[in-house]
């Protein structure tokens, strides 16, 4: 059985990583010429991290990145709404997140698979399912090709779910964010902590990354589809962030300007199915979420684990049921949650409660929440 991924992103390289670890045939497809080094930062949650333990690539995110040992939400001047220590969760899994480059980790994985399975310049345009079984991929060059099934890890505005579920809808929160990654050292007592500071309906976020570099992201409330001034992004942010501690504006400044990303924040409304015949979708083709979980990547990564696991153990079968089975509830709880979040954050009114309310969670419910969601099932 060969199966084809669409997607050279981090759900499917990982998913080609668990295949190649596993024995399974597979092929990645990846529309871009070349895979160049680009995007800002990811922050990996336990979860994620037990697949690339199995994976064997563990030590090596480990001397890349930066271990997160505590998580704040703060009001704009870092006074603390939500304090979370990772002691408990580093004792039971044996580290706590860890933050990374998306480029570095885009790039140790490439680096885990062999050339001759990753097919560049390969922009997916359709499928026909054969009388075979078999189901044959058309790409934009002209060329296709014939396999036995189809995985698509092309992301949210995914041309594979376009083609198998042309209802699926994407869902705009209202809210856009920019990224970016500074070249700035912080002091040493924050630098393995996580902040996320809410104002008056925007807010920041930051973490290093790196010896020398700290990825951040700022949101706020605006159309879709709108773009900034060339020249004026930084000037912008910095208006817009002025009442916010100064260390925000430090790091805005200490970005070059053209490594600014903007993209507006969107979902996928929850498809009743990811799957058809010999066709899945994973990560966020099939699932995509807002970010303000922090587990977009991670359940890409976590879709890899299962679906590699239950091809190991069922090859001769279509695991692609089983596979949902396994996943839906999770990711569609993470997927509302994380929503919710996104606009508890950007309330306007009601903040006073919202902060106390927040403050006086109790600690239990919290570890039970956050184990809840890293746990994964090693031996399917």
């Amino acid at each position: 059985m060969e199966y084809a991924i669409i997607g050279a992103g981090i759900g499917g390289l990982t998913t080609a990583l668990a295949f190649e670890k596993k024995g399974i045939d597979y092929q990645v497809f990846e529309k871009v010429p070349e895979l160049r080094k680009v995007g800002a930062g990811i922050w990996l949650a336990p979860n994620a991290l037990q697949v690339y333990e199995q994976l064997g690539v563990l030590d090596e995110i480990i001397s890349k990145g930066n271990p997160i040992k505590r998580i704040t939400i703060g009001q704009q001047d870092k006074s603390p709404i939500s304090d979370n220590r990772q002691d408990k969760v580093e004792r039971i899994f044996g580290y706590s997140a860890f933050a990374i480059h998306r480029a570095r980790l885009q790039e140790l994985l490439i680096n885990e698979i062999p050339n001759h399975k990753i097919n560049l310049n390969k922009s997916f345009r359709n499928f026909r399912q054969l009388e075979n079984g078999k189901i044959k991929l058309e790409f934009e060059d002209g060329t296709d090709a014939e396999f036995d099934f189809l995985i698509g890890a092309d992301g949210i505005n995914s041309m594979v779910r376009k083609k198998l579920f042309p209802q699926s809808k994407t869902r705009y929160s209202g809210q856009t964010c920019w990224r970016g990654v500074a070249l700035f050292d912080l002091e040493k007592e924050i630098e393995n902590r996580v902040y996320e500071l809410w104002g008056d309906q925007i807010r920041f976020g930051y973490s290093k990354i790196a010896s020398g570099e700290v990825y951040w992201f700022a949101v706020a409330l605006d159309e879709p589809n709108k773009k900034d001034e060339r020249g004026g992004i930084q000037k912008k942010l910095t208006s817009m962030f002025s009442d916010f501690d100064p260390l925000i504006n430090q790091l805005i400044l200490s970005t070059p300007e053209g490594g600014i990303m903007r993209n507006d924040i969107s979902d996928l409304y929850p498809l009743e199915k990811w799957h058809e015949n010999n066709i899945c979708l994973i990560g966020d083709a099939g699932h995509a979420t807002t970010p303000n979980m922090g587990q977009g990547g991670a359940q890409a990564i976590e879709d890899a684990h299962y679906l590699s696991s239950l091809i190991a153990k069922y090859p001769n079968e279509n695991i692609f049921e089983r596979f949902q089975q396994k996943r839906k509830k999770k990711v569609d709880d993470i997927a509302r949650n994380s929503w919710v979040t996104g606009k508890m954050a950007h309330w306007k009114y009601g903040r006073g409660i919202r902060n106390f309310l927040l403050k006086n969670i109790p600690k239990k419910m919290v570890e039970r929440k956050m184990m809840e969601m890293y746990h994964i099932e090693k031996e399917l």
